[in-house]
């Protein structure tokens, strides 16, 4: 399981440092791709194989899920971590994330995301994010 959050940057060529805490779990080859809020989802090869059987019973005929599965495949990429623990990300995913210099990295159960920092703080302080409509989310998803 991934949880924590941790703030670092990514360099000129677009390589970003794995937190070490994070390594272990995701393995040494795993699967980035887009992810909601505009992040970026990184999954060990173990998760993405799940998710993507998850996604091969989605119904070809609705366009909903022919959209879902596009967005989640045409966006991925294998990953293999250097000897300084990095990986490279490519262009798009770095545009579509918003990604410049300051990132940061939380574990989320069973994947890591990759945040624009001014993003990830804008999320945080949200006002649909904080109080009662998280407990009321919390109480709909019966957590």
């Amino acid at each position: 399981m991934f949880m924590g959050e941790y703030q670092h940057s990514i360099d000129a060529k677009g390589r970003l440092i794995v937190p070490a805490k994070f390594r272990e779990t995701l393995g040494e080859h795993f699967v980035v791709t887009k992810g909601l809020d505009n992040c970026l989802f990184a999954y060990p090869r173990t998760e993405w194989e799940i998710f993507e059987e998850k996604l091969k019973q989605l119904p070809l005929t609705s366009g909903g899920a022919r959209k879902f599965v596009r967005f989640f495949f045409a966006g991925a990429v294998e990953c293999d971590l250097d000897q300084q623990g990095r990986i490279g990300l490519p262009p798009n995913l770095r545009e579509y994330a918003g990604l410049k210099k300051e990132i940061v990295s939380i574990g989320v159960n069973n994947r890591v995301e990759i945040w624009n920092r001014e993003n990830w703080k804008a999320y945080n302080e949200e006002e649909n994010f904080i109080g009662n409509d998280l407990a009321v989310e919390m109480e709909n998803l019966g957590i």
